[in-house]
């Protein structure tokens, strides 16, 4: 098991960074690697995100030296999204089995986490965002069926897209984490448009399903000192409270969205007008 750690940074600071420092900031990348399991710790409310594919040998974790306790989960929650092949998950000897698209919410005080494919030439990919917690919530296994669909988007704006709600309080709770899946309709090609900024969370982004050639160009920063990042399939991007976010895609693509902060009203956003951005 790998941590990263990174810092964040102030809107100010990213006027004089360059592409290779922006997504050395924002952007996590090699989250899924066959055998492995990698993390990476972001002081942007503390949010830890985190990919594993496990393949021959299950992966497990489960210690907390990484975050000063004596269990990773001592004060933590966490939900963890599989977007690969049929896999399971054991949460101190508590087995879940995921498809594709489903969710486990893994509530604070679990000691061990163990993860595995069903087929090795298949893997599962488990995504994982984890937050501080302060109350026990049971663990529990969120299908693609139980998620509450939100449709948003026009054609004609060619942002049409389907919002899965998995980890919220209309769905299923959790102490600070928001956790979703958005697939955009085809032809569509722009998320979160009409951009917004929410000033009492951050966010994190994984885009996936997207074929090797194809990018998502991701918009941040503030709406009058915009900046890009050029993802590609299986990359994080962390969005701070202060920044906007959207993006366009050069193909088919979808994101897991994870959110923590003083709040979990999904509705707390400042609209941008896209004639404001520059």
């Amino acid at each position: 098991m790998t941590m990263r750690v990174l810092y964040g940074a102030g809107p100010g600071d990213i006027d004089g960074y360059g592409t290779d420092r922006l997504r050395a900031e924002f952007l996590i990348e090699k989250l899924f690697v066959q055998g492995e399991l990698a993390f990476a710790y972001t002081h942007v409310d503390r949010m830890i995100v985190g990919g594993a594919v496990p393949t021959g040998a299950k992966l497990s974790f489960g210690d907390g030296k990484d975050v000063g306790t004596p269990h990773f989960f001592t004060a933590r929650e966490m939900g963890i999204a599989n977007l690969g092949g049929p896999g399971a998950i054991t949460v101190d000897g508590r087995r879940f089995a995921l498809e594709n698209r489903d969710i486990l919410y893994v509530g604070r005080g679990a000691k061990e986490v163990v993860l595995e494919s069903e087929d090795a030439a298949r893997p599962a990919w488990f995504y994982m965002n984890s937050v501080p917690a302060g109350a026990d919530i049971e663990h529990r296994l969120i299908r693609k069926a139980e998620a509450k669909p939100l449709d948003l988007g026009e054609e004609k704006r060619a942002n049409k897209r389907r919002l899965a709600m998995y980890i919220h309080p209309e769905v299923a709770p959790s102490c600070l984490l928001l956790m979703g899946i958005t697939d955009l309709a085809p032809g569509s090609v722009w998320n979160t448009m009409p951009p917004h900024l929410h000033e009492r969370r951050m966010e994190a982004y994984l885009y996936f399903d997207m074929a090797a050639e194809d990018r998502v160009v991701h918009l941040m920063g503030r709406p009058d000192n915009t900046r890009h990042l050029m993802v590609a399939n299986g990359d994080c991007v962390l969005s701070p409270a202060w920044s906007i976010h959207m993006g366009s895609g050069t193909g088919p693509y979808a994101f897991v969205w994870g959110m923590t902060g003083e709040n979990q009203a999904y509705n707390d956003v400042t609209p941008v007008p896209v004639e404001r951005l520059r």
